[in-house]
């Protein structure tokens, strides 16, 4: 056989197995880097919001003197996330007025709405045209409003918001009533009883926030039905908020290092050894390098033995 074809058919193979070591090499680096990716965070966002139309907390004694009947409800209370509207509550209380069904609330709209997620939290409430009752007294109102409304906002990493808004008039115990913002206001019915009202309660700290559009202490004496004395607090227009908890900040990322000192280092490590690091390669890092480079050293044999197949023909 002439040497030419001898040289070109040990020749070819020791190229295509250098170059298969090449490629072995490349693909490595890629495969190794695809299973250092962050993992995925997840927890609970910790926000709270609640919402209520009305609760009373009132006690209720007999004419007797000698049983005290208490009274606490809520209407359309809602833990988020929730919502919820109902226009009347009536309930029972043993011995006043025979047992029969006693309606505290009446109104043309009473919502309640609580609604929580990973950036806020919020509850809100609504009442219009509502009218609001105390056993002994059917036909006259403890209080009546057009419309109120009371919002509590708590935005992570913000400050919480409380607000409450009247808006038209307010009667009670039958009179026309003027609120100061800010204040309380008295009202006297003499044989009927007293109240003293409260406009606008909010409150915040750094991390909730509540509001009630009205607040009213309730002292009332109406000797009908059986009923002696109601005593206690009304709340209307009800909302909380307490914030999530902020999305965690990330770690920033190391910056590289690219000062290459004349003896072939990275910094302090010997630069293979930084490289290998930077990539995020796993412990079998080493063996698909240690594989790579017996493939370089075969293919360096197969052009050796070319060259020495060459010399010899």
């Amino acid at each position: 056989m002439p040497s030419s074809t001898v040289t070109t058919a040990l020749r070819t193979p020791a190229r295509r197995f250098a170059a298969a070591a090449v490629a072995t090499v490349l693909a490595a680096g890629p495969a190794v880097l695809a299973t250092a990716g962050p993992a995925a965070a997840t927890g609970d966002h910790g926000g709270k919001a609640g919402a209520v139309v009305l609760r009373t907390g009132l006690d209720v004694s007999l004419l007797n003197k000698t049983v005290n009947v208490p009274l606490a409800v809520a209407l359309n209370e809602v833990q988020a996330p929730a919502s919820a509207e109902k226009t009347a509550l009536t309930v029972k209380l043993d011995g006043v007025d025979g047992g029969q069904p006693f309606s505290v609330l009446r109104a043309d709209v009473a919502k309640a709405r609580a609604t929580v997620d990973a950036q806020k939290a919020e509850g809100f409430t609504q009442l219009v045209h509502a009218k609001v009752h105390v056993p002994g007294l059917p036909l006259l109102s403890l209080i009546e409003v057009d419309q109120v409304t009371s919002k509590a906002l708590c935005v992570a990493g913000k400050k919480p918001v409380a607000e409450s808004n009247l808006l038209g008039s307010v009667t009670v115990l039958g009179k026309k009533v003027t609120l100061s913002a800010g204040g309380t206001t008295e009202i006297k019915v003499p044989g009927v009883g007293d109240v003293t009202l409260g406009l606008s309660n909010r409150s915040t700290t750094s991390t909730t926030a509540a509001a009630s559009a009205l607040q009213l202490k309730v002292s009332v004496n109406p000797l009908k039905l059986n009923v002696a004395e109601v005593n206690g607090e009304v709340t209307l227009a009800g909302a909380t908020c307490e914030s999530p908890k902020p999305a965690p900040t990330p770690a920033p990322s190391k910056p590289a290092q690219d000062d290459v000192t004349p003896q072939g280092t990275k910094g302090d490590r010997p630069v293979a050894q930084a490289d290998l690091a930077e990539t995020g390669g796993s412990s079998s890092t080493p063996y698909i390098a240690g594989g790579a480079i017996a493939l370089l050293l075969a293919g360096a044999g197969a052009v050796a033995l070319t060259r020495r197949g060459r010399t010899r023909a």
